[in-house]
């Protein structure tokens, strides 16, 4: 039986505006209500000598006062000196244990003597709830979201077991050496895909929601309204952690950087030392490569179908009628590299990559993902006739007013634009420049800079003179 969790008589989500503290006596009440409405909770314990993600049921099975250090190839707990449950950063678990398991079960075909049947395996997907989920994890999930279920090619057995999960997620308060998340754009700070947020302070915790699902169990917590002070540390705490990991990966341009490098030396380089384990990639949370096994049972009458996970390091993965396309280490390598970095973006519009660093620490030979990248696609530095012309100097990525000045028709369908009063930084540049361009109700459009003048600029385009 399920007795229902007693509330408190401190005010409720309904009777605050704001974040809500939770104090760190009552996070027992969000783990019995998660249990209350049937979900498993899955979130951080020390097993092994490292925090990882498993079933949990209780505030006492989280690691208290534990953190971690890591480095390439390296990993070690240590105890921090205070009694915080979430002041560590990542550990070798990934989400997608869940989400996206190591095995599954696709179809079972039977032999009664006469004939054999085909049916497929029904997805078995409990209600779960992920307690500690940080920014790079939500990225993961959101890019595992994108592969699997969408495009017009849906993974049925992702998508059950993805509906059926509540997120937790948890700020950062601090980070390893191996974290990039900055250059990758998905953290350290929380902003989306999560049901619920928590940020810890000493005492408790400041919560909000981020969905209708979250706010309706935020609604049964016992909470008070955040202070300013709470409410300020905490933008303080986040900020600190992106300032410690800087920007390790300058990640402009990568795509294009990366590609035009197949033929690097440092592929040859990284091989010498990579062993093709598939560690990165076990540990990665959004690599998605599996393989078809069928296995039967001692008679013969029954088999199975599975899907299981399997990585491109491994030798027979690129393995084809003739032989294999990718035999060398570096090929694999490459692949790898090049697939998370570049090829992600062409196939899924977006990167493969989410900075957690979990490749790198758990890497047995030590590689460092964010060194090779920086070797083999360094930075091309800009040239000093491309640093002529600088952002708008008042207001950087923002539209300012122009004044047209003159008009001239150059064709039936093309006219020269005069322009004036904009940014002084637009009186001068270099060929191939263009400007954003917009009028109010519509939407801006690239249109090229045909000459610099003292106060202004030229744009020419067909059918401009209709548009504007």
């Amino acid at each position: 039986m399920v007795m229902p969790v007693p509330r408190s008589p401190r005010a409720g989500r309904a009777a605050i505006e704001g974040p809500g503290f939770l104090a760190l006596a009552d996070l027992q009440v969000l783990f019995d209500l998660l249990r209350e409405d049937g979900r498993r909770l899955i979130g951080p314990t020390v097993a092994d000598g490292s925090i990882v993600y498993d079933d949990i049921s209780s505030v006492d099975q989280l690691p208290r006062g534990m953190g971690d250090e890591q480095s390439p190839g390296r990993y070690r707990l240590r105890r921090r000196g205070d009694e915080r449950l979430f002041g560590y950063v990542v550990g070798p678990t990934a989400w997608k244990k869940w989400t996206f398991p190591s095995v599954i079960p696709l179809t079972r075909s039977t032999h009664d003597g006469h004939k054999v049947t085909f049916e497929p395996e029904q997805a078995i997907a409990p209600k779960l709830a992920f307690l500690g989920a940080r920014a790079c994890e939500l990225a993961a999930l959101a890019v595992q979201d994108r592969v699997l279920i969408g495009t017009e090619f849906i993974d049925p057995d992702y998508m059950v077991r993805r509906a059926n999960v509540f997120v937790v997620s948890v700020q950062c308060t601090t980070s390893a050496s191996t974290c990039f998340c900055t250059s990758m754009g998905t953290g350290p700070e929380v902003t989306e895909g999560f049901d619920l947020s928590l940020t810890e302070l000493d005492g408790g915790f400041l919560v909000d929601a981020g969905t209708p699902a979250g706010r309706a169990v935020l609604e049964r917590l016992p909470l008070r309204a955040a202070t300013a002070a709470e409410q300020y540390g905490v933008a303080a705490t986040v900020a600190a952690v992106r300032a410690r990991i800087g920007d390790p990966v300058p990640t402009n341009g990568i795509h294009d950087r990366l590609l035009a490098q197949l033929d690097h030396p440092r592929w040859a380089q990284v091989a010498e030392r990579c062993i093709t384990c598939g560690n990165c990639t076990l540990a990665c949370p959004t690599c998605f490569c599996t393989t078809l096994t069928q296995t039967t049972d001692m008679t013969g009458d029954t088999a199975v179908a599975s899907r299981s996970w399997d990585s491109c390091f491994s030798p027979g993965f690129a393995k084809v009628a003739g032989g294999s396309f990718r035999a060398r280490p570096r090929d694999r390598y490459r692949q790898w590299l090049t697939h998370k970095f570049a090829t992600w973006w062409d196939q899924f519009g977006t990167s493969g990559c989410v900075g957690c660093g979990r490749c790198i620490t758990w890497c047995p030979v030590g590689i460092d993902v964010r060194d090779e990248l920086n070797a083999i696609a360094p930075p091309v530095p800009l040239s000093p006739e491309s640093r002529l012309v600088e952002p708008v100097a008042a207001t950087p990525n923002d539209f300012v007013t122009a004044r047209v000045i003159n008009t001239k028709a150059e064709t039936a369908d093309t006219t020269t634009l005069t322009l004036t009063g904009g940014d002084p930084a637009f009186s001068h540049g270099s060929t191939g420049q263009f400007a954003m361009v917009s009028l109010p109700g519509f939407p801006p459009l690239p249109i090229s800079i045909s000459r610099f003048l003292p106060d202004g600029i030229e744009i020419g385009r067909a059918s401009c003179r209709e548009r504007v």
